[in-house]
């Protein structure tokens, strides 16, 4: 009994902030943070296991102007595993653990129930035109991102500048060394963090090697975007993984008109230095080259919008980037699956995004509404499927709640269904933690 109504406590405790105003400092100074509560379920196909979770923490931040130019800013993250269900127990009959709730705690040590981590830890030097950047912090980009669907973000570690010399360009660089993946205890150099996420199968289809195996010491960022041209926007992104692999990113997006734009995008890329690893066995990045090519076009009218997206990876080299360092923004993204680890693959995705007043309640709903249908490579062609996902179709509806009187709550529930289609060998491990499934998230977040 104590022991539900601990979960329960830490489940509602935002709910005692309400009538609080956020935190008074002085004005060189500046306290913020989130308490966070995530609950988690997975209900997975027939006899094979189900899981669920309930994490609780968040985060507090602390920023300091020393001179109206110059500041130092720290934060501490933290995840509280209320042991509703102890997931260092396998499923039986794969012998595998849970994909998705393993994420809000220590992924790498299911049993720890208290986790801390010094995420953010930074001095930024900042004028008119120009930032720099020096510590641990946050990144966002299309492939390196915080991801908000973990407890514990992404971190990096490193030096990072940004220039804004007109309002129509931004230009950015960032050299780092070591990278905190999400969903785990601290900070690793580059090469040591990929592969605490799973590693999926080699071309032989024997079990990938490279994690603990891949020798990277730097990973070098570049950004620009540009209005050059009225209506045209083109975003341009660069990941260098020393030793590894090179990525680009290309974006241009055309604004027709109020309603209508259409966007591309093209991602290329090259093995850099051997791939990870000298041996072939134990490298990470095993292609030559390998590109995906996308296209979406969006129209919106009052408060909604309708996207349709197109993406295909290319036949000739998977497409492959670290899990573990964020979400992959590709157009045909939807949350809890990605198309990482393919070739050969095409995917459709439908999005509908509106705002749903609800007057007497004094709330509105902000809903995201997505279908998709991803053709893969077949599951028995590790070379083309890394890992083993068969042909499916996925619906999410994502529920952002903003309340007009606690304005600083925000929950959010998200539920997914993916369901397997097509012909493939009938093996658990082709179903297990990825179609023929139901997942939900219940998020209260409480921003201060």
């Amino acid at each position: 009994m104590l022991k539900k109504f601990s979960v329960l406590l830490f489940f509602l405790m935002p709910i005692l902030l309400f009538s609080q105003d956020s935190l008074t400092v002085p004005a060189k100074g500046n306290f913020s943070g989130q308490w966070r509560s995530y609950y988690m379920n997975t209900f997975n196909k027939e006899e094979l296991k189900d899981f669920t979770a309930l994490a609780t923490g968040g985060h507090l931040k602390y920023s300091y102007k020393i001179t109206p130019e110059f500041s130092v800013t720290g934060a501490l993250y933290a995840s509280i595993n209320t042991w509703i269900q102890d997931l260092s127990i396998p499923d039986p009959i794969t012998g595998k653990l849970s994909r998705y709730e393993e994420g809000l705690f220590n992924r790498i040590d299911l049993d720890q129930k208290f986790l801390f981590v010094a995420g953010e830890l930074f001095a930024r030097y900042k004028l008119k035109e120009h930032e720099l950047k020096l510590g641990r912090m946050k990144f966002v980009s299309p492939l390196i991102n915080p991801q908000d669907g973990r407890m514990i973000p992404t971190f990096v570690q490193g030096f990072h500048y940004s220039a804004k010399p007109s309002k129509n360009a931004i230009f950015e660089a960032g050299i780092f060394n070591e990278i905190a993946p999400r969903s785990t205890g601290g900070f690793y150099n580059i090469g040591e963090s990929i592969g605490s996420y799973a590693t999926g199968r080699n071309w032989d289809g024997e079990p990938n090697q490279y994690s603990e195996n891949t020798e990277s010491n730097f990973l070098i960022t570049a950004h620009a975007n540009f209005n050059g041209i009225e209506k045209l926007n083109i975003d341009l992104w660069n990941y260098y993984v020393d030793n590894v692999f090179n990525t680009s990113y290309l974006n241009p997006k055309w604004e027709v008109n109020n309603r209508f734009s259409l966007e591309l995008e093209w991602l290329h890329q090259e093995q850099v230095g051997n791939g990870g690893n000298a041996l072939e066995e134990l490298r990470y990045y095993r292609e030559n080259s390998s590109d995906v090519l996308g296209a979406q076009f969006n129209y919106k009218w009052n408060q909604s919008s309708f996207s349709l997206s197109y993406d295909y990876i290319l036949p000739h080299g998977q497409f492959i980037f670290p899990r573990e360092w964020g979400r992959e923004f590709l157009f045909s993204f939807q949350k809890r699956e990605r198309s990482e680890g393919s070739a050969d693959n095409h995917a459709l995705v439908a999005y509908y995004n509106t705002l749903l007043p609800l007057k007497g309640l004094k709330t509105n709903i902000h809903s995201i509404l997505s279908v998709g249908h991803h053709w893969k490579p077949s599951v028995i062609d590790a070379r083309l499927n890394k890992y083993a996902v068969p042909d499916y179709t996925q619906v999410n509806l994502d529920l952002f709640f903003n309340f007009e009187k606690w304005k600083n709550l925000k929950p959010e529930l998200l539920l997914v269904g993916k369901f397997a289609n097509g012909d493939f060998p009938d093996n658990p491990n082709f179903y297990f933690n990825k179609t023929d499934l139901l997942h939900i998230d219940l998020i209260l977040n409480y921003n201060f």
